[in-house]
Order: C-alpha cells, then structure tokens, then sequence
C-alpha cells in the first residue's frame, strides 16, 4: 500500500510541475516562443498587440475630445446670456484638446515612424558640441567594448560606418528619452533592432550568419552604454517584485527535490558538482550587462541541470525532467534580483533570440519556473494544507524526523558516522539481495539444463535410432549375370588385323 501510495504521489507531483511544451509557444500560433511578460505572445505578435491597443487607445481619446466638443457647442449655442463665460470655457477646452492630440501623435510618431529629419539635425548638433555621454566619465568595460565595436566594425567597411552612425544616433536618441516610461524605451530599442537588421539584409546586402553576429555585437555596444538607466529603473516596480520573489523563495527553503520529483541525486560527485556549477551560473547572470551574456548564463545553467539528470538516470534527460529540476535550482540558488533580469532580458534583448533557438526555449522555461514558484501551493507538492503552512512558518520541517534522531549537542562527526552506518546497511541490503538474485539465476540455469536434457532423453526414447545391417554390394555393370539367361552375354574385345 505504502508504495502504490508513493506511486501515486510521485504522479501527482508531476502533474502538478508539469507544462505541456506546447504552452511554451506563442498563443497567437506562430510557431515562436512566448513570454509571460507578454501576456503568452511572442516579441513579434505582442508588438502587433501593443500596437493595436495604442492606436485603440488614441481613437478613444479623439472620439472623447470631439464628443465633448459638440456638447461644449451645443451648451453654447442653447445658453446666450452666458456667452462670454462659455466662450472662455470653449476655448480652453480647444486648447487643451489640441495639446493633448499633439501630445498623442507625437508620442506614437517617434516611436513608430523613421525621424531622419531630426537624425540630421542631431548629426549637426553634435557637430557643434560634443554628446553628454560622451562628457561622461566612462567605466573601463564600457571604453572596452567600444573599442572592440569599432574593430569589428571595421570588417564590413562602408555598412560598417553606417552602423556606427545609427547607433551613435540612436544613444543620443536615448538619452533625450529618460523622461518616458521604461515600455516606451523598449519599444524604441526593439524598433532601432528591426530596423538594423532589415538595413543589413536589404541595403548593405550582408548575408545573414554575418547580420547575427553584426546584431549581437550591436546590442552589446549599445545596452552596455545603457545598462545603468534602463536595468531596473526607480520608474518601475521591479525592485519590488524582486524583495517579493526573494522572500517567496526564502519561505520556500524547506522544499526537497523528493516533493519537486527532480530526478537528480546529489549523493553522486558529479552530480554534485554539476548542480553547483547550475547555481553557479544562474546567479552569476546578475553580474552581467548585456541581455545576450544573462542569457549566455541561463542556457549554461540549463545544460548543467540537463547533464546532472543523464548522469544520475543513465539516459537523456526528458522536458518533464528539465523543468522541476530548474524549479530546484533556482529555489536553492535563489538568484539575485531575479525579476529585474528577466525584465532587462525581455525589454532589451534582440527579439530573434527570444523567440527561437536553445537561448530562448531555457528563458521561456525560467520563466516558467518563477512563475510556478511565485504560485506554488499545497496541491502542487502534494501536500495536505495543514502541513503546507505549519512548513512555510516554520513551526516544522520535512526533515524533522532526521534531525530528532540526534540531540542537539551531538557533534557533526557522529551525525556524520550514524549516516555512513545507515548507508553501509543499505549497501548490506542490496548486496543481501543481489546475492540473492544471483543464487537464484544459479537454480533457474540448473533446471534449463536438466529440462533441456529430459526433452532429449523423451525424444529418443519416443523414436528410437534403429541400425539396418549393410546392404549387398552391386554387382559390377560388366559381370556375367547368372541369375538372367535372356540377356547376352556381355562384349568380348577383338583384336583387328587390318
């Protein structure tokens, strides 16, 4: 009973981790990719989203102002003796409408629309006095990898300078934008992106393993120079959901692998130091500050797990594996301003490696994990209410049965000793019984044997091997034959004289 129950548990906790790698996809359906911050789109489809609710949005407030308009015209027209009051009042009802429309389509405009005018207008501004992040001490890893941009630049000659053009344009648009919303921001850096790669590919004719490697370098120029003002910004809430995940994590210190069902065994020294190595990295992407090196840490992370899982099963580790192992880590690691970087990668990473490849299926499974973390409950551990409480304030722990065995002044040592005891009875155990299947092996080799032989024996004694004696010799083709005087007799040879 004991063990169909753990059966059953172990199938309750699966289906509780478990995501269908279907919905690790793009609900719109196309074949990319999603994101929970985009609602389950992928980065294409939820631009085309977010796109339709602005101009959804923008429509809304036109028909408002005119709606209004006309009952401002209205009151005007029926109300005579207030006319000096109603005209003041129309008016600044028009000049305030007219602000707020130039406000909207000038929002929309710089974000939606190319703005060579004011680039050229920029190119001659900065002629005149230099950019301020230039004035800008710059850090020794920024200086570093402009450097490293202009060499690489260098390679692809004229397109070359255009790129550098563009993104020099494109820092100063930024730091023009500060005052805007973090969303706005992005949508900016994720249009300078399209807009890049469509110009590599169609009018500097570069070809497309050539238009990657230009993108990763482009994104690492500018997001390094963009770091400080755009990774967790004062304007958002991201540092908050940081404290929150944190704390959530930290209640959540008492979940085994066992209640996760992670088949991962850490007994096993390589497994071990895989696991370490997983924690590793998926804290040190904290200390990254490129979108594509965070995202470099995560998929270093993702093939550790998945090398800890092929040792400890002795086969290929399954999706149904990755995951709850990934929910392991990160419970155990408990990264560093875990919300901020998923955010940071998702707002400012180029869209094409979120959306396909290995780099973007482990982000899509990460967030995933925060996402089961930040609702797990009871039913999801297989665990009775009760239990799942006393558990999260800490009134008792899952391994309380272990640490009861020892009293509190018990040194390391002889805990350490009790455990290797326990581990050599298992070992006599499983030796106890192997020598017993052996033994057994033995008996069964034994009666294949002698029911082989018995088989023979009822065989031979059912057709027995009759010996026939020996035949006569036949008679030579040329013998006289006695027994038959109708035959002639045989040739005689003649000797011919000539």
């Amino acid at each position: 009973f004991s063990l169909n129950r753990k059966k059953m548990n172990l199938k309750s906790e699966r289906r509780g981790i478990h995501v269908d790698q279907s919905e690790l996809l793009c609900k719109k359906g196309c074949g990319y990719y999603g994101n929970p911050a985009w609602q389950g789109f992928c980065s294409k489809c939820w631009r085309e989203e977010y796109h339709k609710a602005r101009q959804k949005q923008i429509q809304e407030d036109w028909e408002l102002a005119e709606r209004l308009q006309r009952e401002e015209e209205e009151a005007y027209a029926s109300s005579q003796s207030t006319q000096g009051a109603q005209s003041l009042t129309f008016s600044k009802f028009e000049e305030k409408k007219t602000n707020e429309k130039t406000r909207k389509v000038t929002t929309v405009k710089k974000f939606f629309t190319a703005s060579s005018r004011a680039g050229a207008k920029k190119d001659i501004q900065e002629a005149k006095a230099p950019s301020p992040s230039i004035n800008r001490q710059a850090s020794i890893e920024t200086d570093r990898v402009s450097k490293d941009f202009i060499e690489f630049l260098k390679t692809y000659h004229k397109p070359g300078q255009d790129i550098y053009k563009q993104c020099k344009l494109f820092l100063d648009t930024m730091n023009h934008k500060r005052d805007l919303s973090i969303e706005e921001q992005s949508e900016c850096a994720q249009d300078f992106y399209q807009n890049v790669a469509d110009k590599l590919q169609t009018r500097w004719k570069v070809p497309p393993e050539k238009v990657e490697k230009a993108m990763d370098q482009i994104e690492k120029y500018i997001m390094t120079r963009q770091y400080k003002y755009v990774f967790c910004p004062e304007t958002t809430d991201d540092e908050k959901k940081d404290l929150a995940v944190q704390k959530r994590i930290r209640a959540l210190h008492w979940v085994t692998p066992q209640m996760l069902c992670v088949p991962v065994n850490e007994e096993i020294p390589e497994v071990s130091d895989m696991v370490v190595k997983a924690i590793t990295d998926i804290i040190e992407m904290d200390s990254k500050r490129v979108p594509r090196d965070k995202l470099a840490c995560i998929t270093k992370c993702s093939k550790h797990i998945f090398n800890a899982i092929k040792i400890t099963k002795n086969e290929p580790a399954s999706a149904d594996d990755f995951l709850p192992t990934l929910i392991y880590i990160v419970l155990k690691g408990n990264p560093p301003r875990l919300q901020s970087n998923i955010q940071y990668i998702t707002r400012f990473c180029n869209p094409s490696r979120l959306m396909t490849g290995e780099d973007g299926y482990y982000f899509t499974n990460l967030c995933c994990a925060v996402a089961f973390i930040e609702k797990l409950d009871a039913q999801s551990l297989n665990l009775s209410q009760e239990d799942f409480d006393r558990f999260m304030t800490g009134q008792t722990s899952p391994k309380k049965q272990e640490s009861d065995s020892f009293s509190p002044d018990v040194c390391l040592g002889v805990k350490q000793m009790c455990k290797s005891l326990d581990l050599l009875s298992q070992l006599n155990e499983r030796q106890e019984r192997i020598v017993s299947e052996a033994k057994k092996l033995e008996k069964d080799l034994i009666d294949w044997t002698d029911g082989i032989t018995k088989e023979v024996e009822d065989i031979v004694e059912k057709y027995p091997l009759e010996i026939k004696p020996k035949s006569q010799a036949l008679a030579a083709i040329d013998s006289e034959n006695v027994e038959n005087d109708k035959l002639p007799p045989p040739l005689q040879p003649q000797v011919y004289a000539g």
